[in-house]
């Protein structure tokens, strides 16, 4: 049976089911791509995916449905474009590629063939579907390999004007330099006692805001014993040298500004940011691994866009109202 035969039965058997059944919404055409059908459900399931996404990410979903319905058939025309393209080329993954590819993933996250299995259907999907859908991942990363990527060259040139052009990209990490008053909270403190420490931490800090020296706020009202010496000097340090907590208060910060009420598990503090020096731009050779990577990521996306737009604009695309 040629395609168009195909098509036109199809066409006919919906029309049937549009007279005698609910489920003729299901089967109605929503677009025909180089005389290959693509449904109302396939575009019901990709609004759904969409939404779904959407959520996770926590991504504002366009209250209009239409919207919503238009992009996931472009999505789905576009699939249907790549298989297409995969078929035409001859693309194939054969079973022990797949098999190998399954191993290779097992192997990197430490799992047996049934924790795999586990770890799928928590996701409710089954090994089989999990199987299904590598094997199109592969034959699509082959395909852009092949139509994409291999079209693609960064030159030694173009790597050193990008990394010229950034610096602010390739510092190091920026040199900090505190100090902080410390309001210790006992191990075992019960409600009452967190409550006094820290309308005590409050009060310092407000002291703090309005101008009071910090170093002599320090030297007079720090649990630090070595405070009353160094003015609650906390030293020079880079990301990684100091408690989660302080790194993440002060890594906004600028120099002179005076932290909020910082919980650690020894206590409170209170902490002020004296000095930040940008950290040294990393040598050349160094980062040049990274923006060769980058830059070669950046002309793949654009590169696939173009040759998507290609591929829609060389194909047959008939949408169905």
């Amino acid at each position: 049976m040629t395609k168009l035969l195909r098509i036109i039965a199809f066409l006919f058997m919906s029309a049937l089911l549009h007279e005698s059944s609910p489920a003729a919404e299901i089967n109605r055409v929503a677009a025909i791509v180089n005389d290959e059908i693509i449904t109302r459900y396939e575009v019901d399931k990709g609004a759904a995916l969409l939404e779904k996404e959407a959520e996770k990410k926590g991504t504002v979903i366009d209250s209009d449905k239409s919207k919503i319905k238009q992009a996931a058939l472009q999505k789905v025309i576009d699939k249907k474009l790549i298989d297409q393209k995969i078929r035409d080329l001859n693309i194939v993954i054969t079973d022990e590629e797949l098999r190998q590819t399954i191993e290779d993933v097992k192997k990197q996250n430490n799992l047996s063939q049934e924790n795999l299995v586990s770890a799928l259907r928590s996701q409710g999907i089954s090994f089989d579907q999990y199987k299904s859908q590598l094997r199109e991942q592969l034959e699509q990363i082959r395909l852009m390999g092949q139509e994409v990527r291999s079209k693609i060259q960064v030159g030694e040139n173009e790597i050193k004007e990008f990394y010229d052009s950034n610096p602010e990209k390739f510092g190091g990490d920026d040199f900090l330099r505190a100090r902080h008053i410390f309001f210790r909270l006992p191990p075992d403190a019960k409600p009452d006692d967190v409550d006094k420490v820290l309308t005590r931490a409050m009060i310092v800090q407000q002291k703090a805001l309005s101008g009071a020296d910090f170093a002599e706020l320090a030297k007079k009202y720090s649990d630090d014993p070595q405070a009353a010496k160094d003015g609650g000097e906390l030293g020079g340090f880079k990301k990684g040298d100091m408690l989660p907590e302080i790194e993440s208060a002060v890594a906004g910060m600028k120099a002179g500004q005076i932290s909020g009420i910082v919980n650690t598990t020894a206590g409170f503090h209170i902490i002020k940011l004296e000095e930040r020096k940008a950290g040294a731009v990393k040598p050349f050779n160094e980062v040049k691994g990274s923006v060769e990577e980058l830059l070669y990521r950046k002309k793949s996306e654009e590169r696939f866009g173009q040759w998507l737009a290609e591929l829609r604009n060389s194909a047959s695309i008939e949408i169905i109202r």
